[in-house]
């Protein structure tokens, strides 16, 4: 990895090195043919990424380039700008590639029109330069023409906008997929499908975006909050969290900060609460959130949600505590099957004292069951 300080400081991954060294040699066949690509590369992405970063730079941010795998990334510390700065700086990136194929260009059309290795270079920056910026245009995430989308439908639908803006992504990169993999251009055809897949990823992910997600005041609040609960301010980190989850009221910084509260509220004994708070977001939680759902649902009694998110805590999480929990709510509504076979579950992760656990009124109703009797056999 390199690193190289200044006013805009840059990195460069050692995976990029590799696959710009892949593409030089599938595309010239020699070593020399594999430097020069190289070199056309790095100095392509690094003018392409210029363009983000200086602008980013004059409107006051603060930007740093990385190097990756696939190309650049642009990243920019300061405050939210408005929409025609953004859009601004991500169009300086395709407009700089451009400056630079019509540098090319100009040396092509203007300059000595002897063959040599200096003309060879000049032509493949001229057509490096030119595929890349039409291909980054292309509306689709995370490519600069997403970007661009997403800026603009954003600033007339607000937040529904960037979901729009996937939408229309998802299905020009499908069909752009599915045209390349008609014509046999599987490589390309594979990356635009994952970039469908990855804009329909994002849609389901943010699904729950709200304008209040936006609000630098509600970001602050929840980094203040996080701060005092590391600092093992609790109450404070409560009072703070209630605080944020009442006045965003939807969204998904409401609901990260729901699930602090209902964290907290469990720290605190307060069980029905943590069930309350955590139940009619069931379907959007984190898994460790999931899982402390499970736990208050067993604990207030109902087994049947215990039953039914059971499967998924103990996939996200395995432990012998959620199969046996699992065992019991099926135990105590009779499901003498599932029971059982959570219990084998909880075995297998670890759990001791069998025949003590099972003597909890929890298995009162399957105790006659054949499925129950072998299972104590066995474990006698």
């Amino acid at each position: 990895m390199i690193h190289i300080p200044g006013k805009i400081p840059i990195t460069i991954h050692f995976l990029f090195w590799i696959t710009a060294a892949l593409i030089g040699f599938l595309n010239s066949g020699t070593w020399m043919g594999t430097l020069i690509w190289i070199f056309v590369i790095l100095v392509s992405v690094l003018v392409h990424e210029m363009g983000h970063a200086t602008t980013a730079l004059f409107f006051g941010l603060q930007p740093r380039i990385e190097l990756v795998a696939l190309g650049g990334l642009t990243y920019h510390q300061g405050d939210r700008l408005p929409f025609w700065k953004q859009f601004f700086i991500v169009l300086n990136g395709p407009l700089f590639g451009f400056l630079l194929f019509l540098l090319s260009w100009g040396v092509l059309k203007f300059g000595t029109p002897e063959p040599g290795l200096w003309i060879s270079v000049v032509k493949l920056f001229f057509w490096v330069n030119i595929v890349w910026t039409v291909l980054n245009l292309i509306p689709v995430m995370p490519l600069d023409g997403g970007q661009l989308l997403r800026i603009i439908m954003e600033s007339i639908f607000g937040v529904k906008g960037f979901r729009y803006s996937l939408v229309i992504g998802m299905v020009i990169a499908g069909v752009i997929s599915l045209a390349f993999f008609l014509y046999q251009q599987f490589l390309i055809g594979a990356l635009f499908f994952l970039f469908a897949f990855q804009s329909w990823d994002m849609f389901r992910r943010l699904k729950l975006l709200s304008n209040e997600d936006r609000s630098d005041r509600f970001k602050e609040a929840l980094t203040e909050a996080e701060r005092n609960l590391q600092e093992g301010e609790k109450d404070k980190a409560l009072f703070a969290f209630e605080r944020i989850r009442t006045e965003a009221k939807k969204g998904m910084i409401h609901m990260l900060a729901t699930q602090y509260v209902a964290y907290l509220k469990y720290d605190l004994g307060k069980v029905k609460d943590t069930y309350d708070l955590l139940l009619p977001l069931r379907s959007e939680i984190s898994p460790e959130s999931l899982c402390l759902l499970h736990k208050a649902a067993y604990e207030v009694g109902d087994y049947f949600l215990v039953e039914q998110i059971g499967a998924d805590c103990f996939q996200l999480l395995p432990s012998k505590e959620i199969a046996l929990r699992n065992a019991m709510a099926c135990a105590a509504q009779g499901k003498a099957k599932p029971a059982v076979g959570w219990l084998e579950t909880a075995f297998q992760e670890g759990l001791e004292e069998i025949p003590t656990i099972v003597q909890g009124k929890e298995f009162d109703p399957i105790r006659e069951s054949t499925y129950f009797q072998q299972f104590m056999k066995n474990h006698s």
